[in-house]
């Protein structure tokens, strides 16, 4: 399996940017996703490591390979589209088989290999059936079964879910992992479901307005966010704004106005964060870091809706001038109505400093 470098690569349409200056590695064997909204630049990244755009200005290296302008053809990937693109009048094993015979593999081959990649994708049977005679989770997994076959580099998949109901798309995603696993293949992954990236990746590259804006675990971007596009993207998170009050050693006060102050550890934040008293900051607090009580950091106020979704207690709380997001888990206790007070406390390294996006 094979490793893609992006060195500096930009890929402009007309006079418009679609991706600005990306920068990655991608190590052998790895799941990388690429996460970002519709427009963010993600699929026109993937489309010039399969070789369908080229890019504007950049490089694009297979191991040490130079791929910049080679041929798809040429550079022995596997690639999953979005809506499948199965040939409708071809049984499954002809969908599969496809890529094969564009090789010219001889026939016992081609039986063979179709055999085993049927099996591995739980569809040893289904040969000589129609695609249309297919559930829409069967066809991902024939989809997925042609990329896989012609044994490639690098698997690309490009928003392979997005048309399964989310009960499919859970299962699927646990298929795709583990054939990832199983097989060890260098797998590049689209999409803007943060839940899916989160759960399926080895590593993230969160993305908005063509520009890496952080590169990580998901474990790393959930929990410190480079700046507040990523707080916001991940995940649920309540973005506060204040001003500096004081800075004791590693401890700050930030101001949130109307008689609200909460303390922070200067050392919990992201890059090109300036603590100086009186300037403006960013605060992301996950609604899960709060704890029901009074505390160092407590704060009130009044229940203005409520969610419950069985595992967790959701509370949207107005707090001064600021609408709060809080969220509990579900023990058995009385939920609160609206128009109820509530009284929380955030730990100090509940709260993140959060610098500006890129």
């Amino acid at each position: 399996m094979k490793s893609v470098k992006l060195d500096h690569v930009y890929k402009m349409f007309g006079n418009a940017k679609g991706v600005k200056d990306i920068n990655l590695d991608i190590q052998s064997g790895e799941f990388f996703t690429f996460l970002g909204p519709s427009g963010c630049g993600k699929t026109t990244t993937l489309r010039m490591i399969a070789g369908f755009y080229f890019p504007t200005r950049g490089k694009i290296y297979f191991d040490q390979q130079d791929v910049t302008t080679l041929q798809p053809n040429n550079r022995n990937i596997g690639m999953v589209f979005q809506n499948y693109a199965l040939f409708p009048h071809m049984t499954v094993f002809e969908n599969i088989a496809f890529g094969l015979q564009v090789r010219k593999r001889s026939n016992a081959a081609i039986k063979e290999k179709v055999n085993n990649v049927q099996k591995l994708v739980h569809l040893d049977g289904y040969g000589s059936r129609k695609i249309t005679e297919l559930s829409g989770g069967q066809q991902q997994r024939v989809a997925l079964a042609r990329a896989l076959v012609i044994e490639p580099d690098i698997l690309l998949l490009d928003e392979p879910l997005s048309n399964l109901d989310a009960k499919l798309r859970e299962e699927t995603r646990v298929e795709i992992k583990r054939l990832q696993v199983e097989l060890g293949i260098t797998t590049i992954y689209v999409t803007h479901d943060q839940h899916e990236a989160m759960a399926m990746s080895d590593r993230i590259v969160v993305m908005n307005k063509g520009k890496v804006q952080q590169i990580g675990t998901p474990q790393e971007i959930y929990n410190a966010p480079a700046n507040t596009f990523v707080a916001s993207f991940i995940g649920e998170s309540n973005i506060l704004q204040g001003v500096i009050k004081e800075i004791n050693g590693n401890v700050v006060i930030v101001d949130l106005g109307e008689g609200v102050q909460l303390r922070g550890n200067k050392n919990n934040c992201g890059p090109n964060v300036q603590f100086t008293i009186g300037e403006t900051v960013n605060l992301s607090i996950r609604p899960e870091m709060m704890v029901e009580g009074d505390g160092s950091n407590a704060i009130s106020g009044e229940v203005q809706l409520v969610e419950f979704s069985g595992i967790m207690i959701k509370y949207l709380v107005k707090v001064g001038k600021n609408k709060i997001n809080v969220m509990f888990v579900n023990k058995g206790i009385n939920i609160l109505e609206r128009g109820e007070k509530i009284t929380v406390h955030i730990p100090e390294n509940g709260i993140y400093f959060l610098g500006k996006e890129w």
